[in-house]
């Protein structure tokens, strides 16, 4: 790997404040993640301690609001945080998405009491979160889950099974949506739930491709009760309430794709220029620079696309097109973006002596999670076409 640090991106930013933020960030990445991304990712050691880091700087809560915590940062901003988290380490910048869309239920559709009795320790407290909707055989059709709620007295008991949870089992608390009514998407309801509640427990992690450091587990509701405080939201409102989370997840997404599109871009440059061959480097091939231009022109739309769709988001318009449209693109360009890395460096590009190799692993599971790009795809032509007639 080489030791040359990669130049940080020229950002727009709206305030001195939050660029002073950002600088911060770059410093923590570059002392305390960074460094030990590769050897953790290889052993599969998920980084709590920088999670709690993360907290005490309060990068936790950036999008909520202040008066529990948060950092009242806009999504232009909150977004661009992910981006460099995740060109240090995936597994952190996704992390602190997942996290930020398990207080999304609470802050969005919490009632004041609540929010002032759970929101301050989630945002800023050392807790980490995790967001339960998919299921064993409810994954893209989310609306068909099965895992209930059956009310019993000022308690709701919860019974079931969630699949593919980011932080499965190490999660403090679980924003989980679960049937209290008929089929169909009118009849969930979310629920915020206590990592260490009788009855909840994880199965063995799942043996990923990519990201091997945040685990990603089934979770096994046996009979898990909760008390009626803790519902949040309306009931049969759930399914509106995962699908407003789920929009603003997917620009977390976007913007971590992008950063480990930019990774591997630095990575590839770097490598270029020092690499020499025929009595050059290869940077000064004209094929391989024109590969160079369009991954950095990739990034470039990338980056534009998501951050339009936060500025909507911030002034309150419309987002649900653009954020899948940011989805979409920016994950599918850091797919292309990290095999031309690996095509870049050749024989050193696919093994473990340079992080090409696994930015492109990781690259793969972001046109998956949190609807796949063909969902994603639907979700534009809905908007631009109407629902399916079929």
């Amino acid at each position: 790997m080489t030791d040359r640090a990669p130049q940080p991106v020229d950002r727009q930013l709206p305030t001195e404040e939050s660029r002073d933020l950002l600088a911060l960030v770059r410093e923590i990445a570059q002392r305390e993640i960074r460094p030990r991304a590769a050897e953790e990712e290889d052993s599969g050691r998920f980084p709590r301690e920088v999670f709690t880091l993360l907290s005490e700087a309060g990068l936790l809560g950036l999008p909520y609001d202040g008066s529990f915590g948060g950092g009242e940062q806009p999504y232009e901003v909150y977004l661009q945080v992910l981006e460099e988290l995740a060109a240090a380490r995936l597994t952190v910048g996704l992390g602190v998405s997942v996290h930020s869309l398990a207080c999304h239920g609470l802050a969005g559709y919490g009632s004041k009491e609540q929010q002032s009795a759970h929101l301050p320790a989630m945002l800023g407290g050392g807790l980490l979160g995790a967001y339960c909707l998919s299921e064993p055989a409810a994954g893209s059709d989310a609306a068909s889950l099965t895992t209930k709620a059956v009310r019993d007295g000022d308690d709701w008991v919860i019974t079931g099974t969630k699949a593919w949870i980011t932080h499965g089992g190490v999660a403090d608390f679980y924003t989980v949506l679960a049937r209290t009514g008929a089929p169909g998407p009118k009849g969930i309801t979310a629920f915020l739930v206590p990592g260490d509640a009788e009855g909840l427990t994880a199965a063995v992690p799942e043996k990923k491709m990519g990201m091997k450091g945040s685990p990603t587990a089934q979770l096994h509701f046996d009979g898990v009760r909760v008390p009626d405080s803790r519902r949040i939201g309306e009931e049969g409102q759930g399914f509106t309430i995962a699908l407003a989370a789920l929009d603003a997840g997917r620009l977390g997404i976007a913007a971590c794709a992008v950063g480990v599109a930019q990774a591997a871009l630095d990575e590839a440059v770097t490598y270029a220029l020092d690499r020499k061959q025929f009595g050059h480097p290869i940077a000064d091939f004209q094929g391989l620079r024109f590969m160079l231009a369009d991954m950095a022109t990739k990034i470039e739309a990338g980056r534009a696309l998501y951050l339009a769709a936060a500025r909507l988001r911030d002034a309150g318009k419309p987002f649900s097109r653009q954020a899948a449209m940011a989805k979409l693109f920016c994950t599918d360009a850091a797919m292309a973006v990290t095999t031309d890395a690996v095509q870049i460096l050749g024989g050193y590009g696919y093994t473990a002596d340079f992080p090409v190799e696994r930015l492109m692993r990781e690259a793969k599971v972001l046109q998956i999670v949190e609807g796949t790009n063909q969902i994603q795809r639907m979700v534009i032509a809905r908007h631009l076409a109407g629902p399916e007639t079929r």
